[in-house]
């Protein structure tokens, strides 16, 4: 079958932009705080193994999953580093965790309990999580966190290596919730600091670039690592340049000429309104590309062109403003010549958040990794499940 791909749509991952946003981090947070760089979610679409490796040789100490699941995928990639799971394991897999070397997160003194029975051999190593008015996971009390560490303290098959919460609200310029979250942490980590080698963390990517000083021991760099900002309201008040990591292309696979009075795909919902040039592109909503983008715009030849008519499953039409040429480059999230179409754009247009952006842009969409401006990898998981491939068409 060959190790290429043959549909003319991709995303580009810049790992320079990767690379380039950790190493700012580090500098702002310096030396003495960690960073734990946040892969969940398939590196938030970006691609799990490729940004993980891009952003330890940048000064990440810790890889971060959301699910055990994760974590294994980067162990059988070959990765050594410590990883850190923050969602919710089953007590049962455990050993799977101690196996691997693999952090657990302890959502509960609860559950604690029910791992430690489950530790054949070994010892589990765990972040105890606190609930400081996130309300997701996390023990609730000093005295929850100080029964934890006690039943630790006599149950060998468990040790708790750290400590974390998650703000809510960091990412808003209304400090509020924010301090009052970090007063109780404040309080509770104080009891846990008295444990040596204890790691104490609370900071996401906003609380990194906004509050470095309250980071403690390490920040969770995550959305920031790729390029984007945690939320538009503090945009304006980025400590550094955020180099945008991810985007999207395809080709014009074709072309015709239609009369005024005509109609463009599903529900007749398009009229030419005079004799136009119709452009075909392969990328629809199966791609994550979704129908309510209709209308929005592309980039061809460094000008923006409006999507007409309904997005289909695979394919979506735009309006040319002259003849263009079958294969001509269409970049829906990027730069091309002097106009840019960012995610933080298609999120404003989705109405959602940045973040759900290249999250949604799904697997059978091939990623290209770039170093240098040079395609060094790709990623086809329809032909290669997850693994890499080096052949490309240009």
């Amino acid at each position: 079958m060959g190790n290429s791909f043959y549909r003319d749509t991709w995303a580009e991952i810049d790992l320079d932009a990767i690379y380039s946003n950790v190493k700012s981090m580090k500098k702002h947070i310096g030396e003495n705080t960690q960073l734990i760089a946040v892969v969940k979610a398939n590196a938030y679409g970006h691609g799990d193994t490729e940004v993980a490796k891009a952003a330890l040789e940048a000064g990440a100490g810790m890889l971060a999953v959301a699910f055990l699941d994760e974590a294994l995928v980067l162990r059988d990639a070959g990765f050594e580093a410590p990883i850190l799971v923050m969602g919710a394991s089953r007590p049962k897999d455990v050993q799977i965790a101690v196996d691997q070397n693999i952090i657990l997160t302890a959502p509960s003194f609860e559950w604690l309990t029910e791992a430690e029975k489950n530790v054949h051999k070994g010892t589990l190593s765990v972040h105890l999580k606190i609930d400081t008015g996130m309300g997701r996971l996390g023990v609730r009390s000093e005295e929850d966190l100080q029964q934890a560490f006690k039943f630790t303290e006599g149950n060998p098959g468990v040790k708790i290596e750290g400590v974390f919460t998650h703000f809510a609200t960091a990412d808003e310029l209304d400090t509020a919730y924010f301090n009052k979250q970090y007063a109780v942490f404040t309080s509770m980590a104080r009891m846990a600091a008295q444990y040596d080698g204890v790691m104490i963390h609370c900071g996401n990517s906003a609380t990194g670039l906004r509050f470095p000083e309250k980071l403690v021991h390490a920040v969770r760099l995550g959305i920031s690592m790729y390029g984007l900002s945690p939320s538009m309201e503090i945009k304006p008040e980025l400590p550094y340049e955020l180099k945008e990591a991810f985007s999207l292309h395809s080709k014009l696979v074709h072309v015709k000429k239609i009369s005024k009075g005509e109609k463009v795909s599903y529900g007749a919902t398009y009229t030419a309104e005079e004799d136009e040039w119709i452009g075909t592109i392969p990328i629809g909503y199966a791609d994550g590309w979704v129908r309510r983008l209709r209308e929005s715009d592309v980039l061809i030849d460094g000008e923006r062109m409006p999507i007409v008519g309904r997005i289909c499953m695979d394919q979506c039409m735009v309006k040319l403003s002259s003849y263009k040429e079958i294969g001509t480059k269409v970049t829906l999230i990027g730069r091309q010549k002097d106009e840019c179409i960012s995610v933080d754009e298609v999120a404003e247009r989705l109405e959602t958040i940045n973040y759900e952006v290249p999250c949604t842009i799904t697997l059978r969409v091939p990623r290209m990794f770039l170093k240098n401006k040079s395609i060094i990898e790709v990623r086809n998981s329809l032909f290669c499940g997850m693994k890499k491939v080096t052949d490309c068409p240009e």
